[in-house]
């Protein structure tokens, strides 16, 4: 009788330690899903810093507005533009006299035989003239200023 009631005595204790790692297991998985979701969330971030080291956003000094793309006049020199108005430069640079859009884009690698694909690159040009990096000749036609 004795055995019988140590059997029934360590079964209740391995019960109870079984529920307790089951608790604890329970714990462990919500943790490690906590920490997936918070590792999803640290790549994001990481991934939208780089994007935005890429592509700069506007800023603001003293609550005003700075402009990305400076005057000419007010710069020395065009490093302080963002990188992709530094290329759409060096292309109307590189070309033999000015260059059309087309050709801006052609070597940007856009899709130029779709209008509304350049219009967006027809913007950062029309900008760097007002700006005074480029002029935009009545033809439509951009060249560097020098």
């Amino acid at each position: 009788m004795q055995e019988r009631q140590w059997i029934t005595a360590r079964r209740s204790e391995l019960d109870a330690l079984a529920a307790q790692l089951i608790k604890q297991l329970e714990e462990v998985q919500v943790e490690r899903d906590e920490l997936a979701i918070a590792e999803r969330v640290l790549n994001r971030l990481a991934e939208q810093a780089q994007a935005a080291a890429v592509s700069p956003v506007p800023a603001k000094v003293a609550g005003r507005a700075v402009l990305l793309i400076p005057h000419r006049s007010d710069v020395s020199d065009e490093e302080t533009l963002p990188g992709d108005y530094r290329k759409i430069l060096a292309i109307v640079r590189d070309g033999n006299g000015p260059v059309q859009v087309r050709a801006v884009g052609e070597r940007l690698g856009l899709d130029a035989s779709v209008r509304g694909k350049l219009e967006p690159l027809r913007a950062k040009l029309t900008k760097l003239a007002d700006r005074g990096w480029l002029h935009k000749r009545p033809d439509g036609r951009f060249i560097a200023r020098p």
